[in-house]
């Protein structure tokens, strides 16, 4: 073979081997929110096969059926892909260094790759690259091994409070419930302790779902549940807690729902959800005054004291719920979260991500 040729054989192979080990870094090892593009093109690949199926079905619970398994299912196609794209890289490498055909090459790679063993290379170079792919294969796969564990830990932790929020917001959750059973079981002076533990609840949320990209895609236990909209009814009650109630500022709900917000910005930039970034308490937003009069009405019938000047109550609560309005609606289509007031049952339809994506996060 031409020294040319061959060169450009092994710069090939190197290439591609380059890029599975930028892929399983990033996504495994790497603790930010990075999307490398081998590991973004398989779960956009996958859920594309994933939105033809569910799009067939017409229940939501056929859907929710489908979907459960979309990121296990991604997460299974993804080290196969490295592992396919190893055994290309060294197959030309191998067919650079003297080996003969590209069928005899490729036998060498998969049988170093997968440490068969029932190719042996002629020579102490090509016996070289063998270890050296046996290695990267067993490295490749103990890191996936290790990184199970891990997201498993994350969906548990991040579950725990989406199920007690059921006897607190009701199924599917609503912030104004939130409120009435709070005040129904004489337990509204508690509500401090439930900010605060939803502020925990951001900030790993924020944390896990942007370094465990695949995480967000995790479905809850029981297909009526999820964190998006359960991040929904608590941002909700917390800004109707602070708006629409004639009670004094509450620091913790204010710091809730700024911990919130940031919380599902980040997610959406690290998906590539538009938003604005510099958002007004003039902007629209998708609750309209007359669902928000009404929720008022429901927290008077239960004996909530509710502010007299409604005008300034709605004007309040805009500025709080333009925050996290967008992020919210467009988080709720995007993981096809199961219906839920004022966030699932508005919700953007699903977009497919851009491969090349801006890196600009909230301030």
């Amino acid at each position: 073979m031409h020294v040319f040729t061959a060169a450009l054989w092994v710069l090939l192979g190197i290439a591609l081997l380059l890029l599975v080990l930028d892929s399983a870094l990033r996504t495994i090892v790497l603790p930010r929110g990075e999307s490398p593009v081998i590991t973004r093109g398989v779960f956009v690949s996958v859920r594309w096969c994933f939105n033809l199926v569910a799009g067939s079905l017409r229940t939501y619970e056929g859907r929710d059926r489908v979907m459960a398994l979309y990121a296990p299912v991604s997460l299974l196609v993804l080290p196969v892909t490295w592992l396919v794209m190893i055994i290309g890289a060294f197959t030309v490498i191998f067919h650079a260094s003297g080996v003969r055909g590209f069928e005899r090459a490729f036998e060498m790679s998969g049988s170093s790759l997968l440490t068969l063993g029932f190719v042996r290379p002629p020579d102490l170079g090509t016996n070289v690259l063998a270890f050296v792919e046996a290695a990267i294969g067993l490295g490749v796969l103990a890191l996936l091994i290790s990184y199970l564990p891990t997201i498993y830990g994350a969906f548990s932790r991040r579950e725990v409070l989406v199920a007690q929020l059921a006897t607190r917001a009701g199924e599917p959750p609503s912030g104004v419930q939130v409120l009435v059973r709070a005040h129904n079981m004489e337990r509204f002076s508690l509500l401090d302790d439930m900010w605060v533990a939803w502020q925990l609840w951001f900030a790993e949320l924020e944390e896990t779902h942007t370094s465990l990209g695949a995480l967000s895609f995790f479905r809850s236990p029981l297909s009526h549940r999820s964190w998006v909209t359960a991040a929904g009814a608590v941002l909700d009650a917390a800004s109707l807690r602070q708006s629409a109630l004639d009670l004094p500022f509450d620091p913790e709900a204010g710091l809730c729902i700024r911990g919130g917000f940031f919380a599902l910005r980040s997610i959406a930039t690290y998906f590539d959800i538009p938003y604005d970034p510099e958002v007004t308490y003039e902007d629209p937003i998708s609750i309209s005054k007359d669902e928000f009069l009404g929720a008022c009405d429901e927290m008077v019938a239960a004996g909530l004291p509710v502010r007299e000047d409604r005008e300034d109550a709605w004007r309040q609560f805009r500025g709080w719920r333009v925050n996290y309005d967008s992020v919210l609606v467009g988080l709720a289509g995007f993981v096809m979260a199961p219906y839920a007031q004022w966030s699932s049952d508005r919700s953007l339809a699903y977009r497919r991500p851009r491969f090349r994506r801006k890196h600009a996060r909230a301030d």
